[in-house]
């Protein structure tokens, strides 16, 4: 096993590590960790909420979770001789969750998926899913099954959802005043465009006093995917991946987490993969002048993972960019066509007695694609999700006696 250079004690919260990480992006936060190049090294990671959610059958605690604190991330690790303009290579050995059979903490022989309510946080269908739900999944090996969303069985693709280098404070202000400018386009939104500094639940490594009040003040939030990195929840950043990581400042400043023993391409609900702590295995190096070298300016680049599921038969859903509810038409939306691809597989998999939340559930949880198929063909965008067909005990492909509707049960809901 590589050396372990950031230890996390799984029945305690992340602030109570002996070494704690940090959930926001700023360049002060100290190194937790130091590397040199060619270093191959194990960093073990919290399930991204710090242990809020619960393996029960009630999704209050997905609908009452405290967002101020996530991600939980481990971190930062410092890469001798990194210098901004470098690319910090990083290659995924190895992945899984807490080295554990049964356990309380999601990753120690389960996980979770969870559609968040739209006044915290909401999730791609939102609108027409407000509420909070919930699955639990429980690990066989690389499969997972959920009593929530029965007749379901699948291998999982494990991956991060989240990891990327520190910020510059010149690039942290410009993410702050860039957010804050959408903000101020719908201020009152629900969910909201985006979110803000906030200095509650603020953690920054060992930092305290001043230091910490400026992290709080000045940090950026973990939710979204930046020019650094960040929250990709791309699947195929999995075992065999290598990620080229642009380096704003010395070290270059490795931090991640939010671990997902699955994914489906889009990760809808928000919450939408299988959500676990665990530990992950890298080698990393350096390429002195990368990011000029290769034009690698605005974000990360990235081998796909040589490790995941062999599919060979799906059912497609196709979406296009209209409003059928309003019958408005979108010029080239491909969110709306991927949102209504989304919607059309859930109708598909309720007429087999899933209900909505079930299938929304699966689709984020599940190793779907999803695919823009043209955007070239005006007025409409074409969107396309696949849907392993082998992913469940009976046939879902359609025949001329019907679907098979069955009692399926229903997830965890929200009093």
């Amino acid at each position: 096993m590589p050396e372990v250079v950031f230890s996390v004690d799984q029945a305690r919260s992340m602030r109570d590590q002996a070494v704690p990480g940090h959930n926001r992006w700023h360049p002060d936060i100290p190194a937790a960790a130091t590397v040199r190049p060619g270093a191959e090294f194990r960093v073990e990671c919290r399930e991204w909420t710090d242990g809020q959610i619960g393996n029960n059958d009630s999704a209050n605690d997905v609908r009452d979770v405290d967002l101020a604190p996530c991600h939980m991330l481990s971190g930062p690790i410092a890469v001798e001789g990194a210098e901004p303009g470098d690319l910090l290579v990083v290659d995924i050995l190895d992945i899984g969750p807490i080295p554990q059979e049964t356990g309380e903490v999601a990753g120690q022989g389960w996980g979770y998926t969870g559609i968040f309510s739209k006044q915290n946080g909401g999730g791609f269908l939102t609108d027409y899913y407000p509420d909070a739900y919930k699955a639990i999944w429980d690990f066989h090996g690389q499969q997972a099954t959920s009593r929530h969303i029965p007749g379901v069985r699948f291998t999982g693709i494990t991956h991060p959802g989240l990891f990327g280098t520190a910020p510059s404070a010149e690039m942290l202000a410009r993410w702050n005043a860039r957010e804050q400018a959408l903000i101020d386009t719908a201020p009152d939104r629900v969910p909201p465009l985006a979110l803000p500094p906030l200095p509650d639940g603020v953690l920054a490594g060992t930092l305290t006093g001043d230091a910490l009040a400026k992290v709080a003040a000045e940090g950026a939030r973990t939710v979204p995917p930046r020019e650094n990195g960040g929250n990709h929840d791309i699947k195929n950043f999995t075992r065999g991946a290598r990620v080229f990581y642009p380096v704003h400042v010395p070290g270059g400043m490795l931090s991640g987490g939010d671990l997902h023993f699955s994914q489906g391409d889009g990760e809808i609900t928000f919450c939408g993969a299988i959500e676990m702590g665990g530990f992950i295995d890298f080698h990393v190096d350096v390429i002195k002048g990368g990011m000029e070298k290769y034009g690698v300016t605005n974000n990360p680049v990235f081998m796909p993972g040589n490790v995941e599921p062999r599919y060979t038969e799906f059912l497609s859903f196709i979406g296009i960019s209209v409003d059928h509810d309003t019958n408005t038409n979108h010029y080239n939306d491909a969110t709306l066509a991927f949102r209504n691809a989304c919607l059309n597989a859930i109708e598909y998999l309720k007429t087999f007695g899933y209900t909505g939340e079930q299938a929304y559930l699966l689709l984020g949880a599940a190793p779907i694609e999803g695919r823009v198929s043209g955007v070239v063909d005006i007025p409409n965008a074409c969107c396309s999700l696949y849907l392993p067909t082998a992913i469940f005990d009976f046939d879902i492909r359609p025949t001329a006696e019907g679907p098979r509707r069955a009692d399926r049960g229903q997830c965890a809901v929200s009093s």
